[in-house]
């Protein structure tokens, strides 16, 4: 049996009436947010989460159905869902960025450079042109790998490579 707040809620809800979010936030917010920093274990991603957990109560609204949950048994439901999909693309985002320190990027060495060839831009231009992009984009504008790939419009994955192959055929140039 459903208490006469949630009864209300429920009413406000399936009217569309703003009202219903300002009693959920105040009534079940707390409670949801526990249940969310136990699934992400991290404060941020959990506020987030909350966040977007009363975004997608009011957008479906109107698919709660009391016959088949209780209030807070829905409310529960998308909060932890919710929290799993944040901490998901949280993580899968974590293992995409760079890592400094585990830098697989292939490394030109200097030491041995050969004096007479050092007008980079005029070696660069005769690489392809997939290759010249990527390389004037992460060394003549100071771009990171992801501003490069975010603007040029091209997955990380690619850049990485075109990095890489473009290197290699400079590093032929400069150590023959």
């Amino acid at each position: 049996m459903s208490t006469p707040l949630e009864q209300q809620i429920v009413k406000l809800l399936e009217k569309s009436d703003k009202k219903a979010i300002s009693l959920l936030y105040e009534n079940y917010s707390d409670s949801l947010y526990g249940v969310i920093l136990k699934v992400t274990l991290n404060e941020e991603i959990a506020q987030d989460a909350l966040q977007e957990t009363f975004v997608k109560v009011w957008k479906n609204a109107k698919k709660y159905d009391s016959k088949k949950a209780k209030l807070f048994t829905w409310l529960y439901r998308i909060a932890k869902n919710t929290a799993i999909d944040k901490l998901r693309s949280f993580n899968k985002r974590f293992e995409k960025e760079v890592q400094i320190d585990k830098s697989d990027v292939y490394i030109l060495p200097t030491a041995n450079l050969n004096q007479d060839v050092l007008d980079l831009k005029e070696h660069v231009a005769r690489l392809d042109e997939k290759y010249q992009i990527v390389l004037k984009a992460l060394f003549f504008e100071g771009m990171t790998q992801q501003e490069a790939s975010d603007e040029l419009d091209i997955p990380l994955g690619t850049i990485k490579s075109r990095l890489k192959i473009g290197l290699r055929e400079l590093k032929k140039v400069y150590d023959p």
